[in-house]
């Protein structure tokens, strides 16, 4: 019946709209409080970002990071509020998780012109994996921009390492989209939607090609597909059905173009 019921809350957020999976999310907790850590995990809900004080820097927070109601920054490696027993990941990973962080924190400033994004690693018997969190969020604020909107990007990726220096790693994206403008040329706009892919691939490690390159690579291909995907499903197909409940060109306009083709098309016939 459990099992049952989760591929029903499964289904069911499916089809809410993703600009309000906060609260439907909630609203499924408080009808069945028993599959609480089993949603929380199988859905992805937009990223919050929080302050650390020690390091004076901005986290994203996220189930990765989280033990019990504490929540451990990437920069500083403490938990707020502190906690006692806390799982750390060992000081070999943890080395991994810095160099991730500064690389990313690049990449963020290169591709998105700024954001908050945050690289956790956890240890897996022989093996290891980790979570690259990306948030960019657009206001109003600014002059000159019509709209608002956020972009979070979740890239797990668990790495199983092999023989001679290979490893295999197996990612898991998702992005989370959402736009809304309110103006007098548009209207009010509302535009949100979630996308999920996942790739495997096989990469040599060494001093060189670090995991932090190898994950970095797939992370690069991975968002700029899933870019070009939303762009086409909900630009382009959004373009697609506004343009046929209504034309874009008037029809005087469309007129005159028929007589003009009209036109030339006799002229080309006398010439002939």
């Amino acid at each position: 019946m459990t099992e049952k019921q989760l591929s029903c809350c499964l289904d069911l957020m499916r089809r809410l709209p993703p600009s309000q999976i906060e609260d439907n999310l909630a609203g499924l907790l408080d009808l069945v409080p028993d599959l609480t850590e089993d949603l929380l995990s199988s859905i992805d809900q937009p990223l919050k970002v929080a302050y650390d004080a020690v390091s004076k820097k901005d986290y994203l927070l996220c189930d990765y990071n989280r033990d019990a109601d504490s929540y451990r920054s990437p920069w500083s490696n403490k938990y707020d509020p502190p906690l006692s027993g806390a799982c750390y990941p060992s000081s070999k990973l943890r080395e991994i998780e810095v160099q991730a962080n500064e690389i990313f924190e690049i990449y963020l400033n290169l591709y998105f012109e700024g954001g908050v994004s945050s690289v956790y690693c956890w240890d897996l018997d022989d093996n290891f994996a980790a979570v690259v969190l990306m948030k960019k969020t657009q206001d109003q604020s600014k002059k000159g921009q019509p709209m608002r909107g956020t972009w979070d990007s979740i890239h797990v990726v668990e790495v199983k390492l092999g023989k001679k220096d290979k490893a295999v790693y197996k990612l898991t994206s998702t992005v989370m989209l959402s736009i809304e403008t309110d103006n007098d040329s548009t209207g009010k706009v509302n535009l949100a939607g979630s996308l999920t892919r996942q790739d495997e691939k096989e990469y040599t490690f060494n001093e060189v090609d670090t995991h932090c390159v190898n994950i970095g690579k797939m992370v690069e291909d991975m968002e700029s597909k899933l870019r070009q995907t939303l762009e086409t499903i909900y630009f382009g197909k959004t373009k697609e059905v506004v343009n046929t409940l209504r034309n874009a060109t008037g029809n005087s306009e469309l007129e005159k173009r028929k007589n003009l083709s009209n036109q030339i098309g006799s002229a080309i016939g006398n010439r002939g």
